[in-house]
Order: structure tokens, then C-alpha cells, then sequence
């Protein structure tokens, strides 16, 4: 069975001033990208890896992230688009015609664990299609116009993360239709789902933290300072 990761890398961090991508910000001595490339490199269940960055960090991400930090199984680093979706199909362009799975991370949740990476591949393969996915622990309100319309039932909500994994043939046939019909999704698993195909969710991880914000990067060095501390202790 053979499984290719995309790493999506290619934003441009609207949302974290500073000059440079978030995916490329220092944390514990080493870039956001090398950490989360380092999970896959670490997981079994993952033959190799496609990483979709900014065009103008090619250069640095080959140089400073993979032969500095030894990732053997980075085998392209790709050019992403103006969208995420523009730059999954970027990635799924140089995916081999012989992979079985494709599994999509998003390169700012850098403390993944390659258990949850494989955990995702192993229900793919059962299911087709599989998307790790927090429980919603809080109240969920519906909202228009800064109002409340309506509490949504807790017990069937839930929080999308990702790895999300696809049987290869799967995610290529639902792209591929998506651009000509001219279709654009926020994620993976809303394309696969827009196309009429049951997702199997996988029970995320709390510590799966996606760095959007200035606080969203402090809180995932104090996580990884203090897992760092246990160890040690």
C-alpha cells in the first residue's frame, strides 16, 4: 500500500504579522515545516512526501528544511496557488500513478503525532476517505449578523482537523471534476463530501494545534516545552 503526504505550506500569514510565512517561523530552534515534516518522515505509513510551499522558498526549503534536517522522504517540493485548493492540485499533480493513498496535513500543526498519521491511513483504507476530527466539547451557537439564530446539537458536532486521507483515485476523480465545474472548498474533506462520499472521522488530537495567531504560536512552544520537561524528568 503505498502513501503519499501532502504538505500544504504555501500560505502567506495574513493572519501572524511579521515578514515571514508561519511555516517558516523558528520554534525550538528549528522552522514550524521541519517540525511537521519530521512526523511523517518518522511515520511508517507514509512512503513519501510532497511539500507545496511559496515559489520564492523552493530554494529554502530544500537547503534549510530537508538536507539540513535530513528528510529522506521528501521527494518534490512543489510551487503552491493563490488558494489552498489551487495548491492541493498543485501537490496531487506530482503524486505518482501508483500511489494507493494520498493524506493531506496542513504544515502549522507541527505536533501531530505519526500514530494519529497512521491511524488516519489505516481507516482510509477500510472507508475510502477518513478526516481526524475533535468532539465539540463547548456549546455551539449558530450566528448571523453577530446574533444568535440557533444551538446546534453539541453531541453531533464536531471539529475538523487534519491528516485527512483519500484513496488516491477518489481525491484525483472529485479534483478534477471540482475544476471544471469550477467548484473551490476550504479543505479536502469538503470536496470529497460535496461529491456525495461518506468521510470516516478519526479522533483527533487536542494537542493537533494549528498555528493561526501570534498566541496559537507561544501556546505551541509552551506544549512542546513541557512535553520536553516530562521527558527529561
Amino acid at each position: 500500500m503505498n502513501t503519499t503526504a501532502i504538505i500544504l505550506a504555501a500560505g502567506n500569514s495574513e493572519r501572524l504579522p511579521g515578514g515571514v510565512p508561519k511555516q517558516f517561523r523558528p520554534l525550538a530552534g528549528m522552522p514550524v515545516l521541519a517540525h511537521t515534516l519530521r512526523k511523517f518522515e518518522q511515520c511508517d505509513a507514509v512512503n513519501d512526501v510532497i511539500v507545496v510551499v511559496p515559489r520564492e522558498y523552493i530554494p529554502f526549503t530544500y537547503e534549510s528544511i530537508v538536507d539540513k534536517y535530513t528528510i529522506k522522504k521528501v521527494r518534490s517540493v512543489v510551487s503552491g496557488g493563490d488558494s489552498r485548493f489551487q495548491s492541493l492540485m498543485r501537490g496531487l499533480a506530482v503524486v505518482l500513478q501508483d500511489t494507493d493513498i494520498v493524506i493531506t496535513h496542513d504544515a502549522v500543526r507541527p505536533l501531530v503525532s505519526p500514530d494519529l498519521i497512521s491511524e488516519t491511513v489505516r481507516t482510509c483504507i477500510t472507508d475510502g476517505a477518513a478526516v481526524a476530527a475533535l468532539k465539540a466539547g463547548d456549546a455551539v451557537k449558530r450566528v448571523e449578523n453577530g446574533y444568535v439564530l440557533a444551538t446546534l446539537d453539541r453531541e453531533r458536532m464536531y471539529l475538523v482537523q487534519t491528516p485527512q486521507a483519500f484513496k488516491s483515485e477518489l481525491l484525483r476523480d472529485v479534483y478534477k471534476k471540482s475544476t471544471e465545474t469550477g467548484s473551490m472548498f476550504p479543505d479536502e474533506a469538503s470536496a470529497v463530501e460535496a461529491a456525495g462520499h461518506k468521510i470516516r472521522i478519526v479522533e483527533g488530537d487536542p494537542m493537533n494545534l494549528k498555528i493561526v495567531l501570534p498566541s496559537d504560536l507561544d501556546l505551541v512552544r509552551f506544549c512542546m516545552s513541557s512535553t520536553q520537561g516530562q521527558e527529561n524528568g
